[in-house]
């Protein structure tokens, strides 16, 4: 898989990115990243990038020139038309779904836009999908581009080298993560729950299933209604929270 950003700050990306399993699955080749300066693409003098929105406004808009030359400068040397993200908060809001349909990808081109956003021509003109990390703003698209390659990468074969660790995540049935637990057994008087101790995994697995259930219920009841659950295990949910709506 090929990551390709497109930012005024490649160092912030590079710096966040070289880092932990993702800095590891680079060395190894298993993804690439590269950072392009849309900064290096412009026209005006002392690297200008922005101007004043017409029609009035606070703020400073991306100019489209220096965004479709940095944007023609990497997908002129690839050999497929990749998908081009554009972070915004009008955007679909991210989630693992998304990051799963993402993973399959040959390689994805995401621009990061600053100020008051991009001149619309140059989106109309390059941009395949459009994608929200929430209902908020942040001061650019970096942070949420890191993050989405992040999570596009640990759907990847080989970048998690152990595989059950994607499967096991939350969101990756639709419900939330079952509680961890590590040694010591007795931490300030708090116990490992005995399941976990017993060795017998079938156990073990039905306890951390329940408890994803009662975890979701409790904090993402939303989730719900779109989670892979059996009719044995929405009685389950219904019997404690009758209040809950499948």
């Amino acid at each position: 898989m090929d990551f390709h950003v497109l930012t005024l700050f490649p160092d912030m990306v590079l710096a966040g990115l070289h880092t932990s399993i993702i800095g590891r699955a680079i060395e190894e080749g298993t993804i690439r990243l590269s950072a392009t300066n849309i900064r290096d693409y412009t026209n005006e003098k002392h690297g200008k990038t922005d101007d004043y929105p017409y029609g009035g406004g606070a703020g400073m808009v991306m100019q489209a020139q220096p965004v479709y030359d940095a944007f023609m400068a990497v997908a002129g040397g690839l050999p497929y038309k990749p998908r081009v993200v554009y972070l915004t908060p009008q955007g679909r809001v991210f989630d693992q779904q998304a990051a799963r349909e993402l993973a399959v990808e040959k390689g994805i081109v995401f621009l990061c836009g600053h100020y008051e956003g991009i001149d619309e021509r140059v989106i109309e003109e390059i941009v395949t999908d459009e994608f929200s990390i929430g209902d908020f703003v942040v001061t650019g698209g970096e942070m949420p581009a890191m993050l989405m390659i992040d999570a596009i990468s640990r759907m990847i074969p080989g970048v998690l080298h152990n595989l059950d660790s994607a499967e096991g995540d939350s969101f990756g049935d639709g419900l939330l993560e079952y509680p961890q637990y590590s040694r010591p057994e007795v931490w300030r008087e708090k116990r490992v729950p005995p399941i976990l101790l017993s060795g017998d995994h079938a156990k073990v697995d039905a306890w951390r299933r329940e408890q994803s259930l009662l975890r979701t219920a409790l904090r993402r009841p939303d989730l719900l209604k779109d989670a892979h659950i059996s009719p044995k295990e929405k009685r389950f949910l219904q019997e404690r929270f009758p209040e809950l709506e499948f």
